[in-house]
């Protein structure tokens, strides 16, 4: 790979971490210049991973220094995310993806929309979230999980669905989605690391984007508040979930 194919993953990177951090599929940046720079597709759903766990590991920084993390309840719902994801990652290196993706863009421009738009989640949060235990949480946490664990792009739409659907403000609500996503991410990057399908340098060139746009996104979410994280998410939604339906 050449000096200027470093430096695109580096500049894409952050620009698909700030996208990650206020809404998600940012994903769907790094992953076709992973491919148009040569990468089998295997081996590029596993190098970006590296980027995706390091704009989280910033991510989660950020916002629990802005103390906006809730941390018991994300750590629950990690649970069954990371469960999901195991299952999630062995099917992405045996099952092919086209049929699943398709669904999946339908599945999440529903839930997403309905979720955001309902008049119960406009504005602040509806006093305390849903618990965390409710099985609404641990099975969609779980089936983001595996989501997460096959594909990884747009896995934070259903995140931010399930915790808006908890009563989670958008930058709290953001702040559990890179909590969970960075501990699913842990366990799918070590699988397709295990297994050869990391290309470091590339990986590492890609991180270093996402940590510095992972820290401008948390930025952007906590002084833009609420209002603002609505309308780009909507927006966000839209675009993926067609990406997402048309990319094969």
């Amino acid at each position: 790979m050449s000096p200027l194919g470093y430096a695109a993953l580096f500049a894409v990177g952050f620009v698909a971490a700030v996208i990650n951090v206020i809404a998600a599929g940012g994903s769907f940046l790094t992953l076709p210049l992973l491919l148009f720079l040569g990468l089998p597709a295997s081996i590029a759903n596993g190098t970006n991973r590296v980027g995706v766990l390091a704009q989280n590991v910033s991510a989660v920084f950020g916002f629990h220094r802005h103390n906006v993390l809730p941390v018991r309840w994300a750590i629950i719902v990690s649970v069954p995310a990371v469960l999901g994801a195991a299952i999630g990652v062995w099917a992405a290196l045996y099952v092919p993806d086209l049929a699943f993706r398709r669904i999946l863009s339908i599945v999440m421009l529903v839930l997403t929309l309905t979720t955001l738009l309902h008049r119960n989640m406009k504005g602040e949060a509806r006093g305390e979230p849903r618990s965390a235990w409710h099985p609404t949480m641990v099975v969609g946490f779980f089936l983001t999980g595996v989501y997460g664990g096959f594909l990884q792009a747009g896995v934070g739409f259903l995140a931010l669905a399930l915790t808006t659907l908890a009563g989670l403000d958008l930058v709290r609500g953001n702040a559990v989605k890179v909590f969970a996503v960075m501990l699913l991410t842990i366990l799918s990057l070590a699988v397709f690391a295990g297994t050869g399908h990391v290309h470091w340098p590339a990986g590492i060139a890609l991180g270093l984007g996402n940590v510095l746009g992972g820290l401008v996104g948390v930025k952007l979410a906590v002084l833009k508040g609420q209002k603002w994280l609505e309308a780009i998410v909507t927006v966000t939604i839209v675009v993926f979930a067609v990406l997402l339906w048309v990319s094969g």
